[in-house]
């Protein structure tokens, strides 16, 4: 049997052989650790430099997970809300009326790319003259009609964060994630060592170096280059962040499906984050492709295992495919055992009677106590399903703050000899045993 460590290192060798890569960088972490790393292949062709797990590419898109991570911060502080439009931020911008969470979503119909042919002049605006060429953009499709990819989306949501803290975007991010996340190898443009962007010829094994560009006022959209450990880094902070950074609840709601961007759903897309389908599972990051470069860091939060894999060869088709098969292979390997079974304390007297099962719209549901706090899951979920947890709010009284109708209400009803009778969650009724609906006339 092959170790895991020979597992992954056959998986990356055969896609950098098989999809013709200059070079491959590729890691795997778990619980915040690089638990495996390899590097294959040129960084330099025409120096003939190895790369290293040191070497630094250009990253492109996953910049746009920390400009999400920025928006949302501010949105935590009080200083914007998904809901606003954009000119509240940007005053008097055409397109204004566009919300701040539909252009994370990439759902707000904006057109792709910046008005003109960036990638025909390979120059990029500077955040002035993206401001002053705005007129010319189209919203193509009406808000929320259907996923569609903007860069130019993200290059304006940098300039909403850039309004909003009075400083530039890229300075904003150095200060707020790259140095509190001790992302030291993060940074806007390259720091040696770092690959050369390189075109594969499709009939031949030859190479043309592409132009290294600048980018101009890129920074919302793309921009970040970075190495596979700092990657590893950062997918171990969206699995499971460092609260003096960002509160937890607030990545739980980043990673969110809230458009699909496939017709068979093995895509879609929460606040800035991909989420990819495979089998029964949800697979969360975000890839990027520039000029030379491909890129993507995926990971499963609920086991908090990632995988990184990144390129100087602009084109791979099987990119997104095989990063995923690298995770999948990560989480086979390096899943930890599972936790043991510990007993707790009993629960508090007026939460014994509700727990057990209950009956509604022919549905069973078992309400439990576990971890200090009352839950509820569907009798017949997957026990890898997450439960409806419950927060107490006055006597009788429990709100629910996750899991399935998350928001609503659970109200206990007692009889006059005090025992519970009935539950009203999200004003439906629970009873003990299963009843048609209108059995029993609310009077309560």
């Amino acid at each position: 049997m092959p170790t895991p460590e020979e597992r992954f290192a056959r998986l990356v060798g055969e896609a950098q052989r098989d999809s013709r890569l200059p070079s491959l960088t590729a890691a795997v972490f778990r619980d915040g650790e690089v638990a495996w790393s390899q590097a294959i292949g040129l960084a330099d062709v025409e120096v003939g430099t190895e790369a290293s797990v040191d070497t630094q590419y250009a990253v492109a898109s996953i910049t746009k997970t920390f400009t999400a991570i920025s928006v949302m911060q501010l949105r935590d502080e009080g200083k914007l809300d998904l809901d606003d439009p954009l000119e509240r931020h940007l005053p008097d911008v055409p397109h204004g009326s566009l919300s701040l969470g539909r252009m994370l979503a990439h759902a707000s119909g904006l057109q792709r790319e910046p008005p003109g042919e960036v990638w025909e002049t390979l120059v990029f605006p500077e955040a002035e003259e993206l401001l002053a060429a705005l007129p010319e953009a189209e919203q193509v499709l009406p808000g929320a009609t259907a996923w569609h990819y903007s860069n130019l989306a993200y290059a304006l949501l940098g300039q909403v964060v850039a309004r909003i803290v009075g400083r530039p975007f890229r300075d904003h991010v150095e200060e707020r994630l790259l140095r509190p996340l001790g992302l030291g190898r993060t940074t806007w443009g390259f720091e040696a060592p770092h690959a050369r962007p390189y075109f594969v010829e499709p009939y031949s094994d030859a190479v043309q170096r592409e132009p290294e560009l600048d980018l101009g006022g890129k920074g919302g959209e793309s921009g970040l280059c970075s190495t596979v450990g700092d990657l590893a880094r950062w997918g171990s902070f969206l699995c499971d962040p460092d609260e003096s950074v960002m509160a937890p609840a607030t990545v739980e709601q980043m990673h969110e499906v809230r458009i699909m961007a496939e017709p068979d759903w093995t895509l879609g897309w929460g606040l800035g984050i991909e989420l990819w389908r495979r089998g029964d599972r949800i697979f969360s990051g975000h890839t990027g492709g520039f000029p030379g470069f491909i890129s993507m860091l995926v990971y499963s939060r609920r086991e908090r295992i990632g995988a990184v894999v990144l390129t100087n060869s602009g084109r791979w088709p099987k990119a997104t495919d095989s990063g995923l098969r690298l995770l999948e292979a990560a989480l086979e390997e390096l899943a930890p055992a599972p936790d043991p079974w510990v007993p707790e304390g009993a629960p508090p007297a007026e939460i014994v009677p509700l727990l057990g099962r209950w009956w509604s719209e022919g549905r069973e549901f078992v309400l439990g106590w576990r971890g200090g706090r009352l839950e509820a899951r569907i009798a017949t979920a997957p026990a890898e399903r997450a439960p409806s947890v419950f927060e107490a709010e006055g006597e009788g009284r429990f709100r629910t703050i996750s899991g399935d109708e998350r928001g609503e209400l659970l109200r206990v009803v007692r009889g006059d000899d005090g025992e519970v009778v009935r539950l009203y969650w999200a004003t439906y009724p629970f009873t003990r045993a299963p009843e048609i609906f209108g059995a029993r006339p609310s009077s309560d």
